[in-house]
């Protein structure tokens, strides 16, 4: 089991360094899910991930205080939100149209009752 951790952190970091010049792929949830992968692997890769700029450019304010700036929050909403709604304009099933909207609830009553914003 440790080494599919392994393998899945690496996947995850993998995509989120791809994700930062790509505005289409999001950089912040693959790096956290990388810091879990990571975490429950080994304590020397956990470690070393801590370590790396990525961690601290994108991931140290969250890991440590559950919280992001207001700017952040704008940023990764308007561009999430946007892609919602090209994936819903070319979308013709209204099943799945409905999907995308409930899904869209969950992520803005995610940011605004579960992350904390900082100042």
């Amino acid at each position: 089991m440790k080494f599919i951790y392994i393998l899945l952190g690496f996947i995850a970091l993998g995509l989120g360094i791809i994700g930062i010049p790509l505005p289409v792929l999001p950089t912040t949830p693959f790096l956290l899910l990388a810091l879990y992968f990571f975490a429950k692997s080994s304590e020397r890769l956990h470690s070393w991930f801590l370590q790396t700029a990525l961690y601290h450019k994108y991931l140290k304010t969250f890991d440590e205080q559950r919280a992001l700036t207001l700017k952040s929050k704008i940023y990764i909403l308007l561009l999430s939100t946007g892609m919602i709604a090209i994936s819903y304009y070319f979308l013709p099933s209204i099943y799945g149209r409905i999907s995308l909207l409930v899904l869209l609830l969950i992520e803005y009553w995610f940011f605004f009752f579960w992350i904390k914003t900082i100042r």
